[in-house]
Order: structure tokens, then C-alpha cells, then sequence
């Protein structure tokens, strides 16, 4: 799964665009004229979380899929 955003923290700042190095994570205009975040390369995130730790507003999650959480 890629990384969650929620739309109602995130300030549009584009810093985890900036910061994915798998170049997966993307912004563009919603519906109101506010940059949002989104994943337009689900299959290309790593899952390394460096999006999530370095948001100023603490606006993304990440979830896991199961097949990381096994040893």
C-alpha cells in the first residue's frame, strides 16, 4: 500500500514530493485550487517512509501490506 495523505492536515507544502526518493510521490490542484499530494506510482513506493517521518504537519500514514511484516 502506498502512503495515505489526509487531505484535511496536509498544508500542500510539497515537501514529501520533494523527499520520495522513488519519485512516486506527486501534487496537483484539488478541486479548490489547493495543492494535495498523491501517489501516481503506487507500484514504485518503497515503503521507506521518509515522506511520512519528514511531514511538517503529520498528514501521512503508511500502511504496510503484510508480505513486509513477515521475517
Amino acid at each position: 500500500m502506498p502512503p495515505i495523505f489526509n487531505r484535511d492536515k496536509c498544508v500542500g507544502c510539497g515537501l514529501c514530493e520533494e523527499l520520495c526518493p522513488a519519485d512516486a510521490i506527486f501534487s496537483r490542484e484539488d478541486e479548490e485550487g489547493k495543492l494535495v499530494p498523491y501517489v501516481r506510482y503506487p507500484d514504485e513506493c518503497w515503503h521507506c517512509g521518509s515522506c511520512r517521518q519528514d511531514c511538517p504537519q503529520e498528514a501521512i500514514g503508511i500502511v504496510f501490506p503484510p508480505t513486509m511484516l513477515v521475517i
